[in-house]
């Protein structure tokens, strides 16, 4: 009887497998996204310092770039929390 479960219920585990290797991709290109917005804010206070750009095209670039930051924060909590709840929910069951 296993066997024939394990045989009618194989294309939906495949397509869940699918599923969360997508996701598990997504998450870590936007953490790979937040640490390039990272390494850009800390090139735009280099060449601030050096004085290569202006204080306003420093402060317009920057504002740019934590709006960006804050984002990808923001969509990772909310997945956080969706996962959460759909934890509760899976015990609820």
């Amino acid at each position: 009887m296993f066997l024939v479960d394990d045989i009618l219920f194989f294309p939906v585990r495949s397509i869940l497998w699918i599923f969360k290797e997508i996701h598990y991709a997504v998450e870590e290109e936007q953490a790979n996204e937040a640490d390039a917005i990272t390494a850009k804010l800390s090139e735009l206070y280099m060449m601030l310092e050096t004085g290569q750009m202006t204080e306003a095209e420093f402060e317009a670039a920057e504002k740019a770039l934590l709006d960006r930051l804050d984002a990808i924060k923001e969509r990772a909590d909310s997945g956080e929390k969706d996962e959460d709840e759909m934890v509760v929910i899976r015990k609820r069951r």
